[in-house]
Formats: structure tokens, sequence, C-alpha cells
């Protein structure tokens, strides 16, 4: 799960994301809780640019982020549910800066969740919406190499790996080197 600051996606109001037995919808103000107990844990740390604790105070912070990211078009960051209410984990779309039509995917799954196919069905449905509905050629995961979960996920998802050189994030004072996967439409 990563975010960058490369544009707009025209994203209409309230996006219905649904099928393959989930319900992607938007974070509310009431998600908090379920927010921090997701995302405050040693995976989630070591994968993301998220950091343990994730506690209230950090999810506030990160729910107000992606307020703002979702207010000025430049991110969608979605609940999975399997019921349109209880949050399992997250995906999120943010345009990448390789153009108005490539957009990059992330996901994060509660670890009470997983090994489900959650991850898989989540960037599936978002990588169709992303194509489908707001028109992106290219839609792109970036993953550690080391992180053996999510290069599953991109292959079953039917992403493929490309040769494109390895693109370095920081956050949270920590520097990551990640490798690209595409599905182009």
């Amino acid at each position: 799960m990563t975010t960058a600051d490369h544009g707009t996606l025209r994203i209409p109001p309230h996006p219905q994301i649904t099928g393959d037995g989930l319900h992607l919808r938007e974070w509310t103000d009431d998600d908090l809780p379920a927010l921090s107990e997701l995302f405050d844990e040693p995976q989630v740390d070591r994968w993301t640019p998220l950091r343990s604790p994730f506690d209230l105070t950090a999810a506030r912070k990160y729910l107000d982020k992606a307020f703002r990211a979702r207010a000025e078009d430049r991110g969608l960051h979605l609940a999975i549910t399997t019921d349109g209410r209880i949050p399992l984990g997250e995906v999120l779309l943010f345009q990448t800066g390789g153009g108005p039509d490539e957009a990059e995917v992330g996901y994060a799954v509660g670890a009470a969740h997983r090994r489900r196919g959650l991850a898989r069905r989540a960037v599936t449905l978002l990588t169709g919406y992303a194509h489908r509905s707001l028109g992106m050629r290219r839609v792109v995961l970036r993953i550690d190499p080391a992180n053996a979960a999510s290069v599953a996920v991109a292959h079953s998802a039917g992403f493929a790996l490309t040769d494109e050189p390895p693109v370095t994030r920081e956050a949270e004072g920590r520097t990551v080197s990640l490798r690209t996967w595409c599905h182009q439409r």
C-alpha cells in the first residue's frame, strides 16, 4: 500500500464496485477502530508505509489523508468488505505519473482475513473498474520482490512482471525498492 501525488483520476461520486463476493466501499469515520485493528500488525508494518503502532491517532491521520486525496481526485481508498459493512482490508487506486491513462493499485488485508483470496479479488475488481470506468490503459502494482504473498496476488490477478527498473520509495524513514507488475487493458 503506497500513495503518490501524480494527477487526478476523474472518479465519479460514490463508485459502486462489487463482484466476486466483494463490495468495495469508501471508508467512513465510523471505520477508525477497524482501521487501527487491521493495520496495527507486523506484516502491514513490514510491507507498507504504515508503521506500527497504528493506533486510533494514526488511523485518524491516515483516513484524513485518504479523504483529502479523494476530495482532490488524486486517490481512492476503499474498504474491502463481503457484506458492504465490515472492513477486512483496503484496496486503493492512484495515478502514478506515468501518464493520464496509468494508475497504481495497492492493498492490505487484515491478518485475521488472509488466505481467503480477498486481495486477489479486490485487486481484480479495482483493476477492472480502472480499465472500464476510468479509462486506464495500464494498471500497475509495485511490489517488494521479497514479498512472496504479494507476488502471488499479482500473478493470480493477471499482472505480469515488467523489465522496468525498480522504483525506489521512501516512507517513514525507510527506503524500499519495488518491482513493477503491469495489467494492460
